[in-house]
Parts: structure tokens; C-alpha cells; sequence
């Protein structure tokens, strides 16, 4: 499949190729799920890789969810499934799922005008009788409130949005703002009013959110989705003293933040076609203070693997220097700034030569910047104000 180029994407390929290969097109594809950590000095590619691989995962069938820990709070793991649930719009993934109701009366979607509901049409077709409103109630049951992996509460209000796509059971216009109010955290939904349509809902809390991700990935996979691709960059600002930051993480909502991942990790094997990958600077795996090594728990899940000579793709935590140290050379340097040099048309920068590119070979061996940074730097005279890290 054809994959939506970035620049630097020359760079990055020989993992971006590996991981479409072995885990979006294969491993999560099937059933898996994954954590994996992406680190490098800054100006080392980490976000145009985020942005590479997450265009490859939408092109590859997936629906992805893309923020920065210095949007979104990541102490409370609530508010990373809202946050990953606003990005995946429900309601569309529903309606793949009604799809596959419609598919399971004998019907296809396709058939159907866009302006009628497939009950609208059964009606015009003079077979909208009581068997076929208990087949479709029965439909609607084996998908989603006979599926294990689904909360109870999910399942039902799922249930009903998707009723409402089908025109049948019906459901008021407030009763689905309700529905969906709940699902995104919208604390003005009253939970009597849930209990009068059947649900036993609790507010969602970083207690139950995980396994509220567990039912929106299974949802996103009914839907007709290979899975649910999740990137969060930024993870470094936990170390960040600044009051300028737009995000403050304290010392007690730095823990809470690593908790949260080492909760994921543990709970990963539970989880179905879904991937999440974290970026960082190398000050996070450095600052033995506030950094990955002070909170205990999460460091000795994330460091026991075999470190070899070689680059191994196959790594959860994948640092883009030692990638960049083995797989660069001289020519993939030059293809990197010809990719930078389309991205920057409109101004006036001039590819690296052969020459040029084994210089900033050695320099970026001494300094504490990435190559790609170097790269764009030399091409603009030292402007940064168009490259991500």
C-alpha cells in the first residue's frame, strides 16, 4: 500500500516499513495490542516518525488518535480516553456497525438511499413486520451486549445509538445526547436518567477508563476498522521544571502519569487491536530525579530487554539515534534533504551533497542534536521554525 509521505520519511522508513509489516498490518491486525516508546536527542525525527506511522495506520484501515502531553493531562487515564474517544467519533464507528446489522439481515448498506434509515426502507419495501424488529433487536444483542469484552453499560448505550442509525428501536434525540454525554465524560448527564433507559451506568473514573478503552477499541473493530492506533508525543515534559510550560506536571501528577502507563502496560494483554506509542527526549530516560528511572514500578517494565550490537526493530523502546547511527549514511543523508527541500518549496535552500552530508555525519556523533535537525539547519542557515522533533 502506498504510504503518505513526511519529510525525513526517507530516514525512517526502514522501521515505519517493519512496523506496517510486523504489527499495523499483522500483529494488531489479528487480535494484538502493543506499547512501544520512541526516544532520541531532540531534532532525531521523533514526531515526523509519530506522523509517518500514523498516516500509514489510517491508510492500513485504522482509526488513529494523535496528541501531546502538553495538550492533554496524562496523570488521569480518564481524561486519555476521552481524549482518544473524541478522536475516533463514535457515532461514525456505529455506523459501521450498523452496517453489519444491515449485513446480517441478508441486506447491503449500499442498496440503501442515504437519506432513509434502513428501517425506512424496509417500510417502503412493505417488510418492516414484528419478525423482523426481533431480528434486528436480536442482531443488535449478539454484537454488542453478548460480546465479553465490552463494558455492560457500553455495550447497552451502544446498543441504542446504533438502534437510532437503524431507525429502530427508536430513541429521542436528548436520550442519545445523554448517551454520548456520558461516554465523553460529560459530567451534566445525570445518572438517573441513564438508569431510566436500562443502564446501571458510575461516572467514568481513571479506575474503569481502561476498560472503557478495552470496549471503544472492540467497537472500532466491529465497526469495519483494523484497530485503534493511538501516538502521544511530548512525554518529556514530565521532566520539565519550566512554569512557562502549558501543562505543569507536579511531582505527585509525574507519578500518577507513570502509574497510568505502567497500568497499561500490565493490563496490554487484555486489549484487542489496539497500539499506543509514546515519544520523548532522551531526558526522560537520563533524569534519574523525575525522569522514567525515579518511579520504580514502570522502569523495570520497560528496560529488561537484550540490548545487541544491531538496532533491533523488533524493541519496545526504540531510540532513533542508535537507528539513525546504524542505518544512516551519507546518500540517505542527501535523500533526507531532498525531502526537506519539497516540503520547503517556497523557500530558497539547496540539497546536501555527498560531501556535506558525511560532515554532518561526524558533527552530529559529537553534538547533542538529532541529524534530521542538523539536516534542516544547514539547508536554512539555522532557522527552526518548520521542523518538528
Amino acid at each position: 500500500m502506498e504510504k503518505e509521505q513526511v519529510p525525513a520519511a526517507a530516514g525512517i522508513r526502514f522501521l515505519t516499513d517493519f512496523w506496517q509489516e510486523k504489527y499495523i498490518e499483522e500483529y494488531i491486525r489479528c487480535g494484538g495490542s502493543k506499547i512501544k516508546f520512541v526516544t532520541g536527542r531532540p531534532g532525531s525525527g521523533k514526531s515526523f516518525f509519530l506522523n509517518q506511522v500514523s498516516a500509514i495506520a489510517r491508510q492500513c484501515g485504522y482509526r488513529t488518535a494523535d496528541f501531546s502531553a502538553r495538550e492533554i493531562w496524562l496523570n488521569d487515564f480518564k481524561d486519555i480516553y476521552f481524549e482518544i474517544l473524541r478522536q475516533c467519533d463514535l457515532m461514525e464507528c456505529l455506523q459501521g456497525c450498523s452496517y453489519k446489522v444491515i449485513a446480517g439481515m441478508g441486506y447491503d448498506y449500499r442498496e440503501i438511499p442515504k437519506k432513509l434509515t434502513f428501517v425506512d426502507f424496509l417500510s417502503r419495501e412493505n417488510a418492516f413486520d414484528a419478525l423482523t424488529r426481533r431480528e434486528i433487536r436480536t442482531q443488535l444483542k449478539e454484537i454488542f451486549l453478548d460480546n465479553p469484552l465490552l463494558d455492560n453499560n457500553f455495550a447497552l448505550a451502544c446498543s441504542m445509538l446504533t438502534g437510532s442509525l437503524l431507525g429502530y428501536p427508536m430513541l429521542e434525540e436528548q436520550n442519545k445526547a445523554l448517551l454520548l454525554g456520558w461516554l465523553g465524560g460529560d459530567r451534566s448527564a445525570k445518572l438517573v436518567q441513564l438508569r431510566a433507559l436500562g443502564l446501571s451506568p458510575s461516572r467514568i473514573t481513571r479506575y474503569n477508563a481502561r476498560h472503557m478503552l478495552r470496549s471503544l477499541a472492540e467497537v472500532v473493530h466491529i465497526g469495519g476498522y483494523a484497530g485503534l492506533f493511538v501516538t502521544v508525543d511530548d512525554l518529556d515534559i514530565l521532566t520539565s521544571r519550566s512554569s512557562l510550560e502549558p501543562l505543569h506536571y507536579t511531582k505527585m501528577k509525574r507519578e500518577d502519569t507513570y502509574e497510568s502507563i505502567r497500568q497499561l502496560i500490565d493490563d496490554i494483554d487484555s486489549l484487542r487491536h489496539l497500539m499506543f506509542v509514546f515519544a520523548f527526549d532522551r531526558a526522560l530516560m537520563d533524569d534519574e530525579n523525575c525522569g522514567l528511572k525515579s518511579y520504580q514500578a514502570l522502569w523495570m517494565r520497560i528496560q529488561t530487554e537484550i540490548h545487541g550490537e544491531r538496532f533491533n526493530r523488533f524493541a519496545d523502546i526504540v531510540d532513533l539515534d542508535a537507528m539513525a547511527a546504524q542505518e544512516y549514511t551519507p546518500k540517505v543523508l542527501a535523500e533526507i534533504s531532498e525531502s526537506f527541500s519539497r516540503a520547503l518549496s517556497s523557500r530558497s535552500v539547496q540539497t546536501l551533497s555527498l560531501e556535506q552530508a558525511e560532515a554532518l555525519m561526524k558533527q552530529a556523533g559529537l553534538g547533542n542534536i538529532g541529524i534530521p535537525q542538523l539536516i534542516y539547519n544547514t539547508m536554512t542557515g539555522g532557522a527552526d521554525d518548520g521542523l518538528e522533533q
